[in-house]
């Protein structure tokens, strides 16, 4: 059976990576970010170009996957970011562009989380879907709201929701961890 993305859950391990990119490499720091702070899927993120972040309050896609329309507030954060990122590029362009000056792909986004994540010792399984995993339990964390968060992936169910973000295993585990007869 192949194994699922797993969320990051420490906060620090995020903010470690977030720092080094922000170094190293500006285009994979803000592919970070904006994971980080809108949980969606990085065909989604790949898909974006210039004009639809400049002077945006929020982002509206068509997503990849499903079809269906979303919207999101860009917080403050990812606004400071996007505004330095985009500073007098092309609003016609790709948000991200490769080595060769084309769109970026999902599987270079892929190969740059797997060795940051390696790099930087996180001993989860990693894949494109951990950076939505990880807004998603974080967003958990702080909000304890699964039926936003629901709302937010699109998802049918809240226990999806849970699962898909593995906070169900965290509280089937703590239930455990905390019983004894």
């Amino acid at each position: 059976m192949k194994k699922k993305a797993e969320p990051i859950k420490n906060r620090r391990d995020i903010e470690k990576i977030e720092q080094y990119l922000k170094l190293h490499n500006k285009r994979d720091y803000v592919i970070w970010v904006l994971g980080m702070n809108s949980g969606l899927r990085v065909s989604d993120i790949v898909g974006l170009n210039v004009s639809d972040v400049v002077d945006k309050t929020h982002i509206s896609i068509i997503e990849k996957k499903t079809g269906k329309p979303k919207t999101f507030y860009i917080n403050d954060k990812l606004k400071r970011v996007l505004k330095e990122y985009t500073k007098g590029r092309n609003l016609d362009e790709p948000l991200f562009l490769g080595k060769q000056g084309k769109r970026l792909d999902r599987s270079q986004v892929y190969r740059f989380i797997v060795k940051v994540c390696k790099e930087h010792d996180i001993k989860v399984h990693v894949s494109t879907h951990t950076l939505r995993r990880s807004f998603g339990y974080h967003h958990y964390q702080k909000f304890k709201d699964p039926v936003v968060l629901q709302k937010i992936f699109n998802h049918s169910s809240q226990r999806i929701t849970l699962m898909y973000i593995g906070v169900e295993q965290d509280e089937i585990d703590l239930s455990y961890k905390n019983f004894e007869l």
